[in-house]
């Protein structure tokens, strides 16, 4: 049982109140919100079970807080590769092909499911339940890193911080031809710009495509603000292909894919977004045959939810996207 008294001038609804007060923060708004449903707040003694009833300062607030429950998730041995892991939080260099959480089309092999074997009992419960809190997710076929949380407190800090876009994410991928500022046709596009020379800035929304439910399209109205950035790292004009250095601002379903399809720099691979292109010559066979979308979650910086240390980590390019670049670079 958590035990404390509101503090000086409170929020006018409970709900509210509890967010503000609650010792270590450590209890999401959601939860929050389920506990006050179910009877398990007390003020000054009695039970108050509607979020917007009001409280004033000095009011003796105790929280019960049931044992999390047990995963409805199936557990499963699945090998990972674990970058860092404390009590609080998990970094997972996610292979290609994995999906980051069940659905009704893939409801087992996940990283998900792989992680409740491998964490075991040092999960303490995010929402209620025993399973590891997605902070932010990324495609099946994308490699690269991912924060998960283990606790409930450690989900909300990390959830904050990607909503406010401060968490640090850098992708590699290997593109159709070479982004550059002097070409005309770039600048004519509706939402691209360059800063400081050469970094090439999307700046759109993103929503459902009309047609295509499974795809995400650019729109200027009515979706979801979305900025990437992007540098050539590494050119291969006897191809007409790059390797680009992709950062994100804002972290929508698809975005880099979406915009760099926008943009005429489609990636390599990508079965969705770039279905009608094509390399010539030695590259055309090549780049057709590689099997995924050529991206890779790189770099993942956040500041710990407990410690406050600012936390950077580093994932290699996976190999298939070494030998990828290596035989388009040899054309």
């Amino acid at each position: 049982m958590i035990s404390f008294a509101i503090a000086e001038n409170p929020p006018p609804r409970l709900d509210k109140a509890l967010a503000r007060d609650v010792p270590g923060g450590d209890i999401s708004r959601s939860r929050l919100a389920r506990l006050i449903a179910d009877g398990q707040v007390l003020v000054n003694g009695a039970a108050i079970t509607d979020q917007k009833a009001k409280v004033a300062e000095g009011d003796a607030v105790q929280i019960t807080v049931p044992d999390a429950q047990e995963s409805h998730i199936e557990a499963e041995d699945i090998p990972l590769d674990i970058v860092f892991e404390d009590d609080a939080l998990i970094v997972v260099n996610k292979p290609a092909g994995m999906v980051v959480h069940p659905a009704p089309g893939t409801p087992s092999g996940t990283l998900v499911n792989a992680l409740l074997a491998h964490c075991g009992d040092t999960l303490s419960g995010v929402g209620g339940m025993k399973r590891p809190g997605v902070v932010h997710r990324i495609d099946k076929d994308t490699t690269g890193l991912l924060v998960m949380a283990k606790t409930d407190q450690a989900h909300q800090h990390l959830a904050a911080q990607f909503a406010a876009h401060t968490a640090q994410r850098q992708y590699l991928a290997v593109c159709y031809g070479v982004p550059s500022a002097s070409d005309p046709r770039l600048n004519g596009i509706k939402g691209v710009s360059f800063e400081r020379g050469d970094l090439l800035k999307v700046t759109t929304q993103l929503a459902r495509h009309k047609t295509d439910r499974q795809r995400q399209a650019v729109v200027f109205h009515g979706g979801r603000h979305a900025v990437t950035r992007a540098r050539v790292r590494h050119a291969m004009p006897g191809a007409g292909a790059a390797v680009l250095e992709c950062r994100l601002e804002t972290g929508r379903t698809h975005q880099i894919r979406v915009h760099l399809s926008h943009v005429g720099h489609a990636l390599v691979g990508d079965p969705t977004y770039s279905k009608r292109r094509q390399l010539k010559g030695d590259a055309g066979p090549i780049a057709k045959a590689f099997p995924r979308q050529a991206l890779h979650a790189q770099t993942l910086g956040f500041v710990h939810p407990v410690t406050e240390e600012t936390m950077t980590f580093e994932a290699p390019m996976p190999q298939d996207m070494v030998d990828l670049i290596a035989q388009l670079d040899a054309i």
